[in-house]
């Protein structure tokens, strides 16, 4: 039976999982009704439908794996769960993290200003450079693959043991899960680069602009605040992005090394975050989202005041 420490772990993770999936389900609902009616939809809107169906995935397979901890760790035992959760995990993870730096991106090319060719002729062909950074991580995708396969092996054995009550050569498996989480977190440095690439050229990028506007009085600024809200967009998934993948790192290095399970579940947990917030983020930070979203809580508001005087 689930220790009370183990039923909280549990009873967090499926709010948490529930309250992001909630956000990414919004994004993708009011996009695909945006697309119905207007036949077309924006590269920017395409990239968060996709990131959010991504992230909708990520945060299913992470319920799942936390009910399986939870309820059924014995399946861990087998090896083909084992797989299936890492395998799934690790994809839609990696395409959440690809979709998001595409997003940075976006906003980079969209509202820097530059004066440079090499600039404007990417800038034209933004598109282009997006799908070439999406089929360039799928060759990052077969190797985080690999390695993912090579830990769910890993995890199989390690809860073996841990069903025979005996204990894994520290120095052999330490090491080998230490080579292969450093090679794993090497997977993540490449989106982690170009997100804070396009954070420092929009910095760059704001910089030029105000101090042209304060050179021309004349200049009317209206670059300023687009720039400063899409820093704050790339700022939140870099921050957001740094803390999950610490997350990740920290979950199995704890269990390992100190074998405290609960310890694990709540490094876990905190790992939930970064899909789930940062959906609402992306809500608030994009100005269609965020009227209908406050549209959608105003009438839910307004259905809670008709409806508590008729219930009283």
């Amino acid at each position: 039976m689930p220790s009370g420490t183990e039923n909280i772990f549990l009873i967090t993770a499926v709010g948490g999982c529930i309250t992001g999936m909630l956000g990414n389900v919004f994004i993708v609902v009011v996009n695909c009704i945006d697309w119905v009616k207007s036949q077309k939809l924006s590269s920017a809107d395409c990239i968060l439908t996709c990131l959010a169906v991504s992230r909708i995935a990520l945060l299913w397979i992470t319920l799942y794996d936390s009910s399986v901890i939870v309820l059924w760790p014995h399946l861990y035992a087998i090896n083909k769960t084992s797989k299936f959760i890492a395998i799934f995990w690790t994809l839609s993870n990696h395409l959440s993290t690809w979709f998001a730096t595409c997003l940075s991106a976006f906003y980079f090319f969209k509202i820097a200003n530059f004066s440079y060719p090499c600039f404007a002729w990417l800038r034209w062909r933004v598109g282009r450079v997006l799908l070439v950074l999406l089929l360039g991580s799928l060759f990052l995708l077969a190797f985080n693959i690999e390695l993912a396969d090579t830990l769910s092996d890993f995890w199989a054995s390690v809860y073996k043991m841990c069903e025979r009550n005996s204990t894994c050569s520290p120095d052999v498996s330490k090491t080998q899960y230490l080579n292969t989480l450093i090679a794993y977190s090497f997977m993540y440095f490449v989106p982690f680069l170009l997100t804070l690439t396009s954070l420092l050229l929009l910095l760059l990028s704001l910089m030029r602009h105000t101090r042209n506007v304060q050179l021309n009085s004349s200049s009317r600024d209206f670059s300023t605040e687009v720039h400063k809200r899409a820093m704050k967009m790339v700022m939140s998934f870099l921050l957001l992005f740094m803390l999950h993948v610490s997350f990740i790192l920290l979950t199995g290095w704890i269990f390992l090394t100190l074998e405290k399970h609960k310890a694990s579940l709540f490094v876990m947990l905190a790992s939930t975050v970064f899909p789930s917030a940062h959906s609402f983020i992306l809500i608030w930070g994009n100005s269609k989202l965020r009227q209908i979203g406050l549209g959608l809580l105003w009438r839910l508001s307004c259905h809670l005041k008709r409806a508590k005087p008729l219930a009283s």
